[in-house]
């Protein structure tokens, strides 16, 4: 699938992930290719795709199909027992869009933590537990961890910030939600060139974290904002394959050099969509400075430092 495109988004290639841990010459230069790519995606369009879903994947099909049918009795649980859950973090909450009435989330505090994972599932499910949803949500959200933190690191190498893999890795400075989010079918039909405002499933905006990684079921609704064109483009997404954006903190972080996509959600058809994502965070209070590295006569600092 490398260099194809969907919709005029980069696809790429990760199926020879394994290679990864590997110190030889061929693995190597092919480290070396897809880092570029990841670079190019995200300088150019600020998004793109990853295939990540054949036998050497770390993230097998069947765990995102688990994934998805855990989420449908979660959204089915009694109004009152969602509304329960409130986490530490600003977004670690369950949440009805007051912008969309079509679009209700919950965002979990790390899960990818055995005993994060099994607080959320004993709150909702208070009688047993849930251990199956609560394995299925600590298992794709450590996976789709690991995957977030090798590409923030491949990014990294590329601006030449390695230093900066223990800022990542630091449970003071930075942190993840993994977040379930349910569109309901629209209640009126959708109108392409002039969507009604209750089709809209997500409002247009960045993310403001470092890197968003998400899934999907087979129901299509996602587009972005074409930094080429200037206009919405709709991602057409296989099965199985993630979508990664790049937030605006990470653009900040690199001077500006890299792209964060404007992006939104809007619902056709009569089908339920549901999706997942890992959203990696600075914590509110860690500082972001732009390295001296990416400043010069041509490049001018455009951020001060921010927490």
């Amino acid at each position: 699938m490398d260099g194809e495109y969907y919709s005029e988004i980069p696809c790429l290639d990760f199926s020879g992930e394994v290679a990864l841990d590997s110190s030889d010459s061929t693995s190597e230069a092919w480290k070396q290719e897809l880092r570029g790519q990841v670079r190019e995606a995200c300088e150019n369009h600020g998004c793109f795709l990853v295939e990540y879903n054949n036998n050497t994947s770390k993230i097998p099909l069947k765990l995102v199909q688990d994934m998805f049918m855990a989420m449908k009795p979660l959204f089915d649980l009694p109004q009152h027992t969602k509304n329960k859950y409130s986490g530490t973090g600003r977004f670690d909450r369950y949440l009805c869009s007051p912008f969309s009435s079509i679009h209700e989330s919950f965002g979990i505090e790390d899960p990818h933590r055995l005993d994060m994972a099994r607080s959320f599932t004993n709150l909702m499910w208070p009688a047993n537990g849930n251990p199956s949803f609560c394995e299925v949500l600590n298992s794709m959200s450590s996976k789709m961890l690991e995957l977030s933190l090798m590409i923030m690191k491949m990014v990294l190498e590329s601006l030449e910030m390695e230093y900066c893999y223990g800022f990542l890795e630091d449970n003071k400075s930075s942190s993840s939600t993994f977040r379930l989010i349910k569109y309901k079918v629209a209640p009126t039909p959708s109108n392409i060139e002039h969507p009604a405002p209750s089709n809209i499933g997500l409002i247009p905006h960045t993310d403001k974290n470092f890197l968003t990684i998400l899934c999907q079921n087979e129901v299509q609704g996602l587009e972005v904002l074409s930094r080429e064109s200037g206009k919405w483009v709709q991602l057409m997404i296989p099965q199985g394959f993630f979508v990664i954006l790049v937030g605006d903190s990470l653009k900040a972080w690199s001077n500006g050099k890299l792209h964060a996509a404007k992006h939104w959600v809007m619902m056709r058809g009569d089908k339920e969509r549901f999706s997942c994502g890992l959203f990696l965070s600075p914590k509110e209070d860690a500082t972001i400075e732009v390295p001296q590295t990416l400043v010069d006569k041509d490049h001018p600092l455009l951020y001060r430092p921010f927490t």
